[in-house]
């Protein structure tokens, strides 16, 4: 397939443009990567995904795709001749898709939560996040079966879902002065998280802890009265 037919319309920082980058790389999938200024939506992103005009967009052959966790799924029906991202039981992919859901709408809300709260609400949500990375932990010893991912010997659709916040959650902790993914505490997920960010498909679309800082001096000041 030509270089021109995939494009991905992001904005690095973004853990959901993330899961799309490693989908795509997964499949060695070639792709033109259209970043997005910040503060700026293009005509391009408020053409193609007209409803929630946000990030990630994919491109396929002229017809776009939205939702990163839909991007991902499409990717992997697709390019079907790539190694498979979604389990291939209907089971094990309810139950991937579960805790998909539960990232997005209770785990990372409440660390990105973590940045600005203050006093009580700020130790309710280092609480909710670690709370969270114990069920995960559990989840995972689940899932991986004694493998190095949740899918397996190979990065599957949870692990793009959860491993695309490592970035943003290494920026909490710096943050925050304190260890959230700790070695004692969930030491299945501190080991599964050193190979996620060790992998071909993951290393060269994760970015450095000093880098994600900068974005959040600049998210601050735009928020400044």
């Amino acid at each position: 397939m030509g270089y021109n037919d995939v494009k991905l319309i992001g904005a690095w920082p973004s853990p959901f443009v993330m899961r799309a980058r490693i989908a795509l790389n997964l499949k060695s999938v070639e792709y033109e990567f259209l970043q997005e200024k910040f503060g700026v939506k293009s005509e391009l992103l408020l053409k193609s995904n007209p409803v929630h005009k946000k990030i990630p967009v994919l491109i396929h052959d002229d017809k776009p795709i939205c939702e990163s966790l839909v991007i991902v799924q499409y990717i992997d029906e697709v390019w079907s001749s790539g190694p498979s991202i979604l389990p291939s039981d209907p089971n094990d992919r309810a139950i991937a898709r579960f805790w998909a859901s539960y990232l997005d709408d209770k785990w990372f809300p409440t660390m990105r939560e973590m940045r600005d709260a203050q006093g009580e609400a700020k130790k309710a949500a280092i609480s909710t996040v670690m709370e969270g990375l114990a069920y995960m932990e559990e989840a995972f010893v689940k899932i991986s079966k004694g493998k190095e991912f949740f899918g397996g010997e190979k990065i599957g659709y949870l692990d793009i879902a959860f491993g695309c916040f490592l970035g943003w959650l290494r920026v909490n902790e710096k943050m925050n002065d304190l260890k959230l993914l700790d070695e004692t505490k969930v030491p299945n997920l501190w080991k599964w998280a050193e190979n996620f960010c060790a992998d071909n498909a993951v290393k060269d679309v994760m970015p450095a802890t000093e880098k994600l800082l900068e974005i959040v001096k600049i998210i601050a000041k735009s928020k400044a009265p």
